[in-house]
């Protein structure tokens, strides 16, 4: 059988680090206790190892206070906590057609309601977003900018700082959807003016399923109510939610074999260096789009420049719609990627995909190779030479 060449990193990173393996392992097997429910040998540690995998992300974001980076099942669950949390009736959202449907829907279904209205500002032929377009859509009503930090289709990566001064100037929430860079990019989210930050843990920060994080910045949490109660472990004499953090934000009992997955994905991550890391699927992406370029009836989507981009190449091949490379390409030679419209069907308009299907997406991550980047080239040359006449 021909070894699995994995090319869909941004749905989810494979493989994971052995250590995460390891840990998910230990927890199950040796431990097996809820997190901050018992003071028994086994649950105390689990609450050091839950507690230690927080501070590793902390660390991550820029050496921020722990107990702002708040637990969550995945990035679309911290992006509606963001969203539905802070926003009110009357609000107004500038957000891009560059969103993931996880910011997308939340925004639409508040804005159906008659809750709060978004203006969605344009991107441009790569899925740029201009600042300055952003600047020019505040209200006074306006709330929040809520904007990705690289598009999970072209891999553009936004101005994020530039935005971040935008809102500071305004008097605004910056969300910003991590979801594809942290990770795979160096995130001080204090230094990019953030004062929330949403990720999940499985993707570039090479976690298990089931783990997501939002960065909560210092004054925030006063605007930032929790979308459910429960159970925290802490002041259980009282039925009202705990107002300190985390525990405002963390009902119900954590994921914790999926939590003690993140923290040793992330310890490892630092150990290596995410700028490493970083440079690492830079050249890996350079060389794959060098290749590509090459290819007659290849049309490649976005900046086509490692250093403005994470680690995706969308692209299409002349007379097959995406859906059909893609399953040519696992069928003859064992390579996974992803078509279709990525859940982010506005920028696929712009970009003009959407009436075609939307594109072929490849995304590498650290254990990609140079050697598996030649065999992707070899095959979508020999896919696209095959296609039909006419």
């Amino acid at each position: 059988m021909t070894a699995r060449i994995y090319v869909d990193n941004a749905a989810t990173s494979w493989p994971k680090p052995l250590a995460v393996y390891d840990a998910v392992d230990h927890f199950q097997r040796e431990l097996g206790a809820p997190a901050g429910r018992g003071a028994y040998r086994e649950a105390i540690e689990v609450g050091r190892l839950v507690a230690e995998t927080r501070r590793q992300l902390a660390l991550l974001l820029g050496g921020v206070a722990a107990e702002r980076v708040i637990f969550t099942f995945n990035g679309t669950d911290s992006l509606n906590l963001a969203i539905h949390g802070s926003l009110r009736p009357g609000d107004h959202v500038v957000t891009s057609v560059v969103e993931h449907n996880s910011v997308l829907r939340p925004l639409r279904q508040l804005e159906q309601s008659g809750a709060i209205e978004v203006s969605r500002v344009a991107c441009d032929r790569v899925g740029l977003v201009d600042p300055d377009d952003l600047r020019r859509a505040i209200r006074s009503q306006t709330r929040m900018i809520a904007l990705t930090h690289a598009s999970n289709v072209t891999g553009t990566i936004q101005p994020a700082a530039a935005v971040g001064k935008l809102a500071a100037q305004h008097g605004l929430l910056f969300l910003l959807d991590a979801a594809q860079t942290l990770g795979h990019v160096p995130v001080d989210v204090e230094a990019l003016g953030v004062h929330l930050l949403a990720a999940p843990g499985h993707k570039a920060l090479m976690g298990p399923l089931g783990s997501g994080l939002l960065y909560v910045a210092p004054g925030v949490e006063g605007q930032l109510q929790p979308v459910r109660q429960g159970g925290t472990g802490t002041q259980s004499e009282s039925d009202t939610q705990p107002q300190s953090l985390p525990d405002k934000y963390e009902a119900g009992n954590h994921n914790v074999p999926a939590i003690v997955g993140l923290g040793a994905a992330v310890r490892e991550l630092r150990e290596l260096g995410v700028e490493a890391v970083e440079a690492q699927t830079r050249r890996l992406l350079s060389h794959l789009q060098d290749g590509l370029k090459a290819i007659p009836g290849v049309t490649l989507h976005g900046p086509l420049d490692a250093q403005r981009q994470a680690a995706i190449q969308s692209l299409a091949v002349s007379g097959y719609d995406p859906q059909e490379v893609a399953s040519m390409l696992d069928t003859a030679y064992s390579i996974q990627t992803r078509a279709g419209l990525h859940c982010a069907p506005l920028v696929h308009q712009t970009l003009g995909t959407h009436s075609q299907g939307g594109s072929l997406r490849l995304s590498l991550g650290p254990f990609n190779t140079a050697e598996q980047i030649n065999i992707v080239i070899r095959a979508i040359g020999e896919v696209a030479a095959s296609a039909p006449v006419g």
